[in-house]
């Protein structure tokens, strides 16, 4: 089940709010140009609004920063375009009003944007969406491929990797980049099957190839479609 966040519109930027009961302070992220903050679970929406209004300048320099460092793309994040999730084509269609973030409605991802937005706003509130559906579906997939390899990671966590896929620490800690979530879902589940590989081997030898294969016999045609299509996953 997904927990739909809270959101706050207003400061030339969209920010979502993160309650907790495991934090007694207030943290603003900005990552990848996009807005969050960490707060107690009972802080009053008056109060995070000052709080975002007083470091509205640092927020705004941030997301500049992050803008300048996006990769290029040819998405222009326009209604009627197609944006890809699990291998899929959906239409983006974006209507007028208060902010509502991203949902997929009749086989149409569908946002509502404030007046005055852009295209980075509308690419913010995408890879918001695709980020907790990547969240939900690696775990899945995590849970349903360690039985078969017969590993136990120790958490799973997703990141915005500028160049790699997945990693697997010493320690037992895996991490994916969520744009692998735009590929095929064959493609997600070889990326899945490496990095849990990776806790019985740590390196790319003939034995760590051969667990992938064990799983995966098709792994050779899941890691070329990577490799030339890679590049096609940025947005």
């Amino acid at each position: 089940m997904i927990i739909e966040p809270e959101y706050i519109e207003g400061n030339g930027f969209i920010t979502e709010v993160i309650r907790t009961s495991r934090t007694k302070s207030a943290t603003i992220k900005v990552e990848d140009g996009i807005v969050s903050v960490v707060v107690p679970k009972q802080l009053t929406g008056d109060r995070i609004e000052r709080l975002l209004s007083d470091k509205q300048d640092w927020i705004k320099n941030k997301i500049r920063h992050d803008r300048e460092a996006l990769p290029t793309t040819q998405k222009q994040f326009v209604s009627g375009e197609a944006f890809s999730y699990l291998g899929r084509n959906y239409r983006l269609k974006i209507n007028h009003g208060g902010y509502v973030p991203v949902k997929l409605v009749h086989g149409r991802l569908v946002t509502t944007m404030p007046e005055g937005f852009n295209h980075y706003m509308v690419r913010n509130t995408l890879v918001r969406w695709y980020r907790r559906h990547a969240e939900i579906k690696f775990n899945e997939k995590v849970k349903r491929y360690s039985e078969v390899i017969g590993v136990k990671p120790v958490s799973v966590a997703i990141k915005d990797f500028k160049s790699r896929w997945g990693s697997c620490s010493a320690e037992g800690k895996i991490e994916f980049n969520w744009k692998v979530i735009i590929a095929p879902n064959r493609v997600v589940d070889y990326v899945v099957v490496h990095e849990l590989s990776h806790l019985k081997q740590h390196d790319h030898s003939p034995l760590f190839w051969q667990e992938v294969e064990r799983v995966l016999p098709d792994y050779r045609d899941l890691k070329e479609w990577l490799k030339v299509n890679g590049m096609k996953l940025e947005m």
